[in-house]
């Protein structure tokens, strides 16, 4: 193993764990000595990475916006080739810029043989949808209340055209073949719920709910799992 690829699977194996690891795991993972270790842990420190920890104790990766140059293989290119694709047929304005700026900073780093197999893509994803609602409300007012972890107080009209006021705790958008939706907790049904998000009329950013988003991401996940049982045992 080149001393470039072991930083970079080093630094993978730091990323992967969320308590500190000893110098004697890592060296055994990455079948190398243990001052080895130590001098790559000194290194990639030099370079940025927030390596906390101490010999004895163990090594664990930081916060921060570290990002090595990516390695990646023909077929993990290839996966995230086909996800920016799908990004591009059904992500809003902003993650299609998004996308497309991945895209070009993935291609530039490329090798010729691999530029041309991007040009001619083994995988593509399925006919893009024939066109989205317009929103009233601006995906991005959204995203800042996911963010932010924000109530939204929201006017939402059905597909009978009935109209409602409600409060809920957004936690993630969802981008379908024909539409978009916002994953939320609602505070009239006391339940996640799903709504288009053309047919959200106006919103308007409260104070922070009560609880953490990763929590109701799990108890959202967990509802999908309950009802994905109950269907299979009726």
């Amino acid at each position: 193993m080149g001393r470039s690829t072991r930083l970079l699977a080093l630094l993978q194996a730091l990323r992967g764990r969320r308590r500190p690891v000893t110098a004697a795991t890592l060296a055994r993972g990455l079948e190398v000595s243990e001052r080895t270790i130590y001098r790559d842990l000194s290194e990639l420190a030099a370079q940025g990475a927030p390596i906390q920890g101490e010999a004895g104790v163990g090594y664990i990766l930081g916060p921060g916006l570290f990002l090595p140059p990516l390695m990646l293989t023909e077929d993990e290119t290839e996966a995230v080739l086909l996800g920016l694709r799908y990004v591009d047929q059904r992500g809003d304005d902003v993650l299609t810029k998004a996308a497309e700026g991945v895209r070009a900073k993935i291609t530039a780093v490329l090798s010729r043989e691999m530029q041309a197999a991007a040009d001619m893509p083994l995988s593509m994803p399925g006919p893009g949808g024939k066109g989205f609602p317009e929103n009233r409300v601006p995906l991005a007012l959204l995203r800042s209340a996911i963010r932010m972890q924000k109530r939204l107080a929201i006017e939402y009209v059905d597909e009978q055209d009935r109209r409602t006021r409600r409060i809920v705790w957004p936690i993630q958008l969802g981008f379908m073949d024909n539409g978009r939706v916002l994953t939320a907790r609602c505070e009239l049904r006391e339940a996640f719920r799903f709504f288009r998000t053309d047919r959200i009329l106006s919103a308007e950013l409260r104070d922070r709910y009560p609880a953490r988003r990763a929590d109701l991401l799990r108890n959202f996940q967990a509802q999908l799992r309950d009802e994905a049982a109950s269907s299979r045992h009726s």
